[in-house]
Formats: C-alpha cells, structure tokens, sequence
C-alpha cells in the first residue's frame, strides 16, 4: 500500500517533480519561452480534426467523467460500509475533493497565462490548462485508486488501472488532435492531476493500514 513506500521516494517523484514540471511549463507559456516552439510542431505533426478526435476529447467531459468517478464512489462507499469498515465513507469523499478542487485551480490558471489556443480554435485565450484533460485525470484516475483495495486480484488490478489510463491518454489525445488544447496545455493538466491524485493514494494508503490495525 501507499504508506508502506519510501516517503522521500514518493514524495520526489509524484509530488515534487510534477509540481517542479508544471511550474516550468506555466513559466514557459508566460514568457513565451522556447518550449512554445516545440509545443506548436507537435501540434502541427498531430493536428487533424476528425469524428474519432471529437469522440475521445469528449472523454473529458464533466457530464461523461463526473459520473463515472461518482458510480465508482458510490459503489464503494456501500462495499465499505457492507463489510463494516470503521471509516467507510473517508476514501470516497476524499476521492471526491480533488475533482471539487479543481475549478478553483483551474479557472484562475486560465485568466492569468491567457494562452491563445490552436489555429483550429477561434480568436481567444483561456486554454492553458486544459480543464478537460485534468478532469479526466482526476476523475479517472481517483476512481482507479479508490476501487482498487476491493479487487482480489492483480489480474483486475491491472485492468483498472490500463481502463483508467487508457482513458485519460485517449481524452488527452483526442483534446490534441482535435485541436481544442496544445499539448503543453494536456501534459499541465496531468502535472496538476498527479499532485492531486499521489495526496489522494497517501490518503487511502493510511486509511487502509490504519482501518487493518488491530
């Protein structure tokens, strides 16, 4: 579980760096630094808006992703409390914080860098972060992590976590190709989400071997 990793390990790599690397990349949109020009050829090399673009940005979605995450949360907030857990509604309410968390974080982003979006995009600015990328993220991933203690094997392990990641590349993917985000503005949002996400798993992590303590 979470909280039988090395802190520092854990708090280097999936707390410091995402954070280091997301301040980078705002910095970066802000004084139109060099990065910006790499960030475009890659859009260019993956622009091509289509149906199957639009069907994976929609993954995205607050109306798609919202529920999914509440489904998960409600399925295992009544697992819990069926199998007597002391604490069974901590790990779904937290699971749900960050999703609540996010406008706060994401809209003041947006008006500040005033990044303009693709040449696909009408005139504007608003798209740095991605705001559908970082829900999916974080409702796909928090979902991952708060089933995950209920599955027997790693077998469905392993399948939550490919469906979950799968997810979130597709939307990110889609976001890119369709045009409706520049890929520095999805790989942000996945900065933003693993912070949010590795204070999530350390959460679960010390319910769980507090709730297994005699």
């Amino acid at each position: 579980m979470p909280a039988k990793l090395c802190p520092v390990v854990f708090v280097v790599f999936l707390l410091v760096v995402p954070a280091l690397l997301f301040a980078l990349i705002t910095w970066q949109v802000r004084a139109g630094g060099p990065l910006l020009g790499a960030d475009r050829e890659v859009s260019h090399a993956l622009l091509h808006p289509d149906r199957l673009s639009q069907l994976l940005s929609d993954l995205g979605q607050v109306q798609i992703a919202v529920p999914v995450l509440l489904a998960v949360l409600i399925h295992t907030a009544w697992r819990g409390r069926a199998a007597g857990a002391e604490r069974w509604w901590l790990a779904p309410l937290a699971a749900a914080v960050p999703m609540a968390l996010l406008p706060a974080l994401v809209v003041p982003l947006k008006a500040w860098t005033a990044r303009p979006g693709t040449a696909v995009m009408p005139p504007g600015t608003g798209y740095f972060p991605s705001g559908h990328a970082a829900t999916a993220a974080v409702a796909y991933g928090a979902a991952a992590l708060v089933l995950l203690p209920w599955l027997r094997t790693a077998a469905a392990r392993r399948t939550v976590v490919a469906v979950s990641t799968a997810l979130v590349l597709g939307a990110s993917f889609g976001l890119v190709r369709r045009g409706y985000h520049w890929p520095l503005d999805v790989v942000a949002s996945w900065c933003l989400a693993s912070v949010l996400l590795s204070a999530l798993w350390l959460l679960i992590g010390a319910a769980v071997t507090t709730d297994a303590a005699p």
